[in-house]
């Protein structure tokens, strides 16, 4: 029996999928899983970092191995090897409320900001839901363009007939929400709403129509809206209109890939609309 340390170099306020699927594979082998502390030896330690701008854990662990991967070490360099992907998650590792996974990989899009198009490519069907609920009855999807695939479509069927809470937490693309994916997404149970992403002014007219067309089919929750904050003047745009749709902004300020600091002025918009007591009282021009 072999002892596996694991370390979530980006915190645990939010499940790693990643070492959810090692635990899973190392346990199902019969390995001692845990989060590493200073205290034990182990075996391999396998750190995993998705944020290129968390610094990294350089204390000294007492192990034989340490393998690290993710997007933030760079994701050329270490894989999940097909065996482990396939894993159902651990969710006990983090006492999970819901399941986590993708439906697809990949995406259609090139944007600039993403390192998914070189990361996965172009999108292509990767699992079904019933791979990883686990006897779930919610489950956080983290799909980069799910509408984009006859697959992704499919399985939003199949989650509609049984009755699954979901939320897609990187968003869905306005540009191909028409009549009938509006119709498709107001019959799904939320667990947070409808997420869309306004990232650059030529989304806005997107957004628009695809807002309309879900309120058009009887949606009637929430819909909250990613908001990529970099020219101030062009971001002030997005968020005024999305104000005039009263829909809830959601501001993240640039960040490039290299994962450099956003600028202070950057950061105070994006406080701004995030703090909504704040973005419903006060005007940008006297916050900031």
């Amino acid at each position: 029996m072999a002892i596996i340390g694991l370390l979530d170099i980006d915190g645990h306020n939010y499940p790693n999928l990643a070492l959810m699927k090692l635990s899973a594979f190392h346990k199902s082998r019969g390995d001692c899983v845990e989060f590493a502390t200073m205290f034990e030896h182990y075996d391999i330690i396998y750190k995993s970092k998705v944020f290129t701008w968390t610094p990294d854990n350089e204390y000294a662990y007492n192990t034989d191995a340490t393998m690290a991967g993710g997007t933030g070490y760079g994701f050329m360099d270490l894989w999940l090897n097909d065996e482990v992907d396939l894993m159902c998650p651990d969710y006990s590792l983090y006492g999970c409320q819901h399941a986590y996974g993708f439906l697809t990989r990949g995406c259609i899009r090139k944007c600039p900001w993403c390192f998914v198009p070189e990361k996965e490519g172009d999108i292509f069907p990767y699992s079904d839901i019933d791979d990883f609920l686990s006897g779930f009855s919610s489950a956080v999807l983290m799909d980069n363009n799910v509408l984009a695939h006859e697959h992704g479509i499919k399985q939003i069927e199949k989650i509609i007939k049984k009755k699954i809470r979901i939320d897609f937490n990187q968003g869905l693309d306005a540009r191909l929400i028409d009549d009938s994916i509006a119709r498709l997404l107001s019959r799904v149970k939320w667990i947070s709403g409808i997420r869309l992403a306004c990232d650059t002014e030529s989304s806005i007219d997107p957004v628009r129509k695809a807002i309309e067309a879900l309120r058009w089919e009887n949606y009637n929750g929430p819909i909250s809206v990613y908001v990529l904050v970099k020219d101030i003047d062009e971001a002030i745009k997005r968020i005024r209109f999305l104000k005039g749709m009263k829909v809830d902004p959601f501001a993240q300020a640039y960040r490039d890939k290299a994962g450099n600091a956003p600028t202070e002025d950057q950061k105070r918009l994006a406080r701004w609309v995030d703090h909504k007591a704040i973005f419903k009282s006060v005007k940008w021009s006297e916050y900031r």
